[in-house]
């Protein structure tokens, strides 16, 4: 069942000149209300009930203009990206190669969705190197922003581990520990990527995990991989980050 999540229309001050070199004007840009993040199902009755059965086809999804999204496939035996509206399996093929399918044909457990049509772009401060960072910039960036929210970073990555969950066929799941049997992980080098995140202090067990903020599942721009994020480190200034405007 989808749950619909509104807050008040706000202002947001970003300061940009802060952004690119610490000093400078803030920019007020005025977010309307741009459609609202929908979630299906749960991470935690995924994790500690084992309702590992799909309970949302992406091809149900009526509106893919702008439509992005990240959750796991069904009975945990891949993953899933919605970007830009193409959305992408991905499977484990062996401990070092992956299958990546573009196709909506597909159900989860749990998804995150919501469409975007305009983005801002914004530059990333020098110490946003890794995902903690990103994390903590956000939360102070989007202080004033609806959430939860869709967000994406667009450059090169210098490092990146992803994984891919691969639930044996037929297995039952009461932990966490038990869910993320046959997950396989895949270390990424110097890369071009998308990476597609949503963020919220409200959803915890819901479509992050306990102790974050963020869910992300990273995309090469060749569309070869693709995961959850694990860990990530980039250079600031060769990486743009997108927040909503509408």
């Amino acid at each position: 069942m989808n749950n619909r999540l509104t807050t008040p229309t706000l202002l947001v001050l970003l300061n940009l000149g802060f952004l690119s070199c610490g000093v400078g004007e803030a920019t007020a840009i005025t977010h309307d209300a741009y459609p609202d993040v929908q979630v299906a199902g749960a991470m935690k009755n995924v994790m500690w009930k084992g309702e590992l059965a799909g309970i949302i086809s992406l091809e149900d999804i009526a509106n893919k203009e702008g439509l992005y999204g990240i959750g796991p496939l069904s009975y945990l035996q891949g993953e899933l990206l919605i970007n830009d509206g193409q959305a992408y399996v991905s499977k484990v093929v062996s401990d070092t190669t992956m299958m990546v399918k573009a196709t909506f044909d597909t159900e989860a457990p749990f998804l995150v969705y919501g469409n975007v049509t305009e983005w801002q772009e914004l530059e990333l401060p020098a110490s946003i190197t890794n995902g903690k960072a990103l994390e903590s910039h956000l939360d102070t960036l989007t202080r004033s922003y609806k959430r939860p929210f869709v967000f994406k970073l667009k450059g090169e990555v210098m490092s990146a581990d992803i994984h891919i969950q691969n639930l044996p066929e037929g297995s039952k799941v009461s932990s966490p520990e038990e869910a993320h049997r046959g997950q396989t992980n895949y270390a990424l080098g110097q890369e071009q990527v998308a990476i597609i995140g949503f963020f919220s202090t409200e959803h915890q067990g819901i479509f992050t995990h306990h102790d974050s903020y963020i869910h992300l599942h990273l995309i090469t721009d060749d569309n070869t991989q693709m995961g959850h994020l694990d860990a990530v480190e980039f250079e600031a200034e060769k990486m743009k980050l997108y927040l909503p405007v509408k």
